[in-house]
């Protein structure tokens, strides 16, 4: 069934209500090279969070003296899809929000984990994970300007 424009206008407004959420959420990481911020809506419901940064009971410091990234950092649609999964919630049919589009090996778990739609602020340096997201069947969309029209 095809959206009518009203439906569509009422969409991209809680889309970007949900992105500027993603980008304050992203505020709470302690790296220092990157923030970034998810959220996962099901159902017109947060169900999620998260934001990139070490495993819990680990220094909150993400990266080491030369500015490179630990490699345990994990990312912030990782620590969202694994916050779910130690929930009574799953994932199936949600959105995921993000300030920054899916790295390769997260397009993976948004995959296995049933979300169907990702939108996202920034696009990543490296595009192959949108790709494989549209590849399997999910919806992509970008939207770079998060404004609500009241700024």
């Amino acid at each position: 069934m095809e959206k009518t424009m009203k439906e569509r206008a009422k969409q991209l407004r809680y889309d970007k209500a949900y992105l500027r959420m993603a980008r304050t959420w992203a505020e709470l990481s302690h790296c220092s090279r990157k923030q970034v911020g998810a959220l996962i809506v099901k159902d017109g419901m947060i169900i999620s969070d998260g934001f990139n940064g070490t495993p819990s009971g680990f220094d909150n410091c993400c990266e080491n003296e030369s500015g490179e990234t630990h490699w345990y950092v994990l990312h912030a649609e990782a620590n969202a899809i694994l916050k779910v999964a130690k929930s009574t919630h799953n994932c199936n049919g949600a959105t995921l929000y993000l300030t920054l589009s899916p790295c390769k090996d997260c397009s993976k778990l948004v995959v296995q984990s049933g979300i169907n739609k990702v939108v996202f602020i920034k696009e990543y340096k490296d595009n192959s994970g949108i790709e494989f997201l549209r590849r399997a069947g999910i919806e992509v969309i970008q939207i770079e300007d998060v404004s609500d029209g009241a700024e």
